[in-house]
Formats: C-alpha cells, sequence, structure tokens
C-alpha cells in the first residue's frame, strides 16, 4: 500500500488495531511519502506501470537487477491468480451477518437456503452478506467439478469476486460453469465471477488500459434507467463485440461505457462487474443480493414438489 503521508492513529469507534500493525502483521508491505496523485496522474495518461519495492536494511539495493526484474515481469495477462488464493478445502461458512450500529456482528440462528459459493479470492464481507439473508453457504475450491458441487444440493451458484486474467482462469471454470448453467440453477456472479460467466457463455474479455478502482463509480441500471454509484477493483473486461445474442447487457460504466453487467435472457443467471454488498458501501447495489436469493427461493421451492 502506498500513501502521500505518514498513517495517523486510528479515530473511529470500531477499530480494533492501528493500520501499520495491521500491515506487518498481514505482511503487506506499506510505502510513505510519495506523490500519490502525480502518480495517479502517470498512471491515467500511461497506463499501469510495472513497478518493484525493496527494502534494505543496510541499503544494499542492488538497483541494476531490481529493474531487470521488473521488466521482466510479463503483467497480469494470462496468469491464473484465482487458483493461488481460493480455498483448498470446501467449508461452511460459519460467520456473522453484516455489522450494525445496534448488534454489531450478529450470528444467524436458522439457514434455509442452500448457496455454494466457488471462492476465486471472495470477501468475508460478502459471505455476511449471505448471513443477512439466513443462507446455508458452502465455499468451494475454485477447480471443484459441476458434479462434486451438484452433489452439495445447492439451491443456487455464486461466482465470486477474484484476481488475475479471466481467461486464464476460465481454462477450467468455463467447463464447469456451463455444466452448472445447464442445470438450470440461480447463477450469480461478481467482478471475475462476472467475467468467468461472461466467457462461459460464450462473451470475450480483455486487459483495460485503465482498471476501474474506488467507491464512487456510476454505472448505469439499463432495465430501471437508475445510476448506481458502486464499488469497483478490476483491470479487466467483457467485450462487447461478439456478445451472444442469449445476453442482455444490463448495466454500464458511465466512466467508459464498458459493460458492468449481463445476464441470460432465458435463465436466472446474471453478474455484474462491480461490487454491490455495500461493505464497504455504497449501498446502491445491494438489491442484486435480493433479486438473486428470490430466484434462489424459486428453485428451492420447485425442488420440494
Amino acid at each position: 500500500m502506498i500513501f502521500n503521508s505518514e498513517i495517523t492513529n486510528p479515530s473511529n469507534y470500531r477499530s480494533l488495531m492501528e493500520l501499520d500493525l495491521w500491515l506487518k502483521k498481514n505482511k503487506i508491505v506499506g510505502l510513505t511519502g510519495l506523490d500519490t496523485r502525480g502518480l495517479t496522474n502517470f498512471i491515467r495518461d500511461n497506463g499501469a506501470p510495472r513497478g518493484t519495492i525493496s527494502n534494505d536494511r543496510y541499503g544494499n539495493f542492488g538497483i541494476k537487477k531490481l529493474i531487470k526484474n521488473t521488466l521482466k515481469w510479463p503483467g497480469l495477462n494470462g496468469l491464473d491468480l484465482a487458483e493461488t488464493v481460493s480455498t483448498k478445502n470446501k467449508f461452511s461458512w460459519k460467520g456473522f451477518k453484516t455489522w450494525t450500529k445496534e448488534d454489531g456482528y450478529k450470528k444467524i440462528k436458522k439457514k434455509k437456503l442452500k448457496i455454494v459459493a466457488i471462492d476465486y479470492g471472495i470477501k468475508t464481507n460478502i459471505l455476511r452478506y449471505f448471513s443477512n439473508f439466513y443462507c446455508d453457504v458452502t465455499v468451494v475450491p475454485c477447480q471443484m467439478s459441476a458434479e462434486d458441487i451438484l452433489a452439495l444440493n445447492p439451491s443456487g451458484i455464486f461466482l465470486s469476486n477474484g484476481p488475475g486474467d479471466p481467461a486464464a482462469t476460465g481454462t477450467y471454470a468455463i467447463k464447469i460453469i456451463k455444466n452448472l448453467i445447464n442445470k438450470n440453477l440461480p447463477v450469480f456472479g461478481i467482478c471475475l465471477g462476472h467475467q468467468l460467466l461472461a466467457l462461459a457463455l460464450g462473451g470475450k474479455t480483455k486487459k483495460m488500459k485503465l482498471g476501474h478502482r474506488g467507491a464512487n463509480h456510476p454505472v448505469k441500471n439499463l432495465i430501471n434507467n437508475k445510476v448506481e454509484i458502486t464499488s469497483q477493483n478490476h483491470g479487466f473486461e467483457v467485450t462487447k463485440n461478439n456478445l451472444p445474442k442469449n445476453i442482455e447487457i444490463t448495466h454500464k460504466s458511465l466512466f467508459d461505457n464498458s459493460i458492468e453487467g449481463i445476464k441470460l435472457k432465458n435463465k436466472p443467471v446474471f453478474s455484474v462487474q462491480y461490487h454491490p454488498e455495500s461493505n464497504p458501501g455504497p449501498q446502491d447495489s445491494h438489491y442484486l443480493f435480493s433479486n438473486f436469493i428470490n430466484e434462489v427461493k424459486k428453485y428451492a421451492k420447485k425442488k420440494r414438489y
């Protein structure tokens, strides 16, 4: 993480740890004293550059070697990072609901709807949001077969966010997702999950010159013509060219008109590029979870008859 100024003491009453201690605990490099506005302007004009952060207590950096190694880095194209961060074994989510000022974090007592979340790098707050809807969530590795997923008897499939090139992850994910769609299960994807769903449906993805990062991205919902302020963190996008006819574009970016949401016209399958779980905000898009849960309830009801 790169900062312009030194880290200050925490002021939020919910804070449990100072940021610099948290960074050290999680072995994340933190760097201060950079002109972050100048760096942002450089990235805006030139795209994301290669870079290396190095530290040596004696000042023996080996600049030439660092530059050489930096220039050799191939970039994100072709990198399947989801496999690296995905859970190695399936597990049942037993965590809390999302935080509220009145109750803090609260556990759910009843679990009604069976969801399988395919983990490409899932965020904890997404799992908490499913707890808000009393879901029994099983998180599975990104390479678990469709047959093994179906054996868990889910009423809905969630395709999570995650890092890396969707085309690289798609070498195994596309087949899995296709098989799940063929079973007419409700499917909801976000971020990398959105890109993988598009690939499974016959679309294509590409690396963006300027990725979308931050919490104030305006997105237009093309179904109801409303604008949502969204949180985003991605460097790849679904391309508009050669989208299959059974895919409808549901959302677009008002920054660059890129695709921000799609749905399958004849099945309860949809996805968005941004993060709608509202933690941290904005909270404009949490209705997408409600839409998904409604489809899951319909599917679960059909299974009972």
